[in-house]
């Protein structure tokens, strides 16, 4: 069980919040409004206590005119790095399927 990354990946919240929203001068609210979501929403992602689902991918992509894949890689890196830190132990204790000799 290998993990390369020693520190969390980029959460697609911090993106928006750090980089995204002020080079586009819009603030929560305004985003909110164009993506057609409540303002608790747009605050939630932006403070990384919602995750990027495929709905929320695809509103994102068609606003800042990315690809709806683009925000859910990285949300699935964020899940699962938290997933394999959280549950780590569990996944050792696995037992691989081995190949059966012919």
């Amino acid at each position: 069980m290998r993990s390369k990354a020693k520190r969390r990946p980029t959460h697609p919240g911090e993106l928006l919040r750090e980089e995204t929203l002020p080079a586009a001068g819009l603030s929560q609210s305004e985003l909110a409004a164009r993506l057609g979501v409540s303002r608790r929403a747009v605050n939630d992602l932006v403070h990384e206590r919602r995750s990027v689902n495929p709905d929320l991918a695809h509103r994102l992509a068609r606003v800042f005119d990315t690809t709806p894949e683009f925000w859910l890689r990285l949300q699935e890196a964020v899940d699962i790095w938290v997933t394999l830190r959280a549950n780590r132990d569990k996944y050792l204790r696995l037992k691989p399927l081995r190949e059966r000799a012919a």
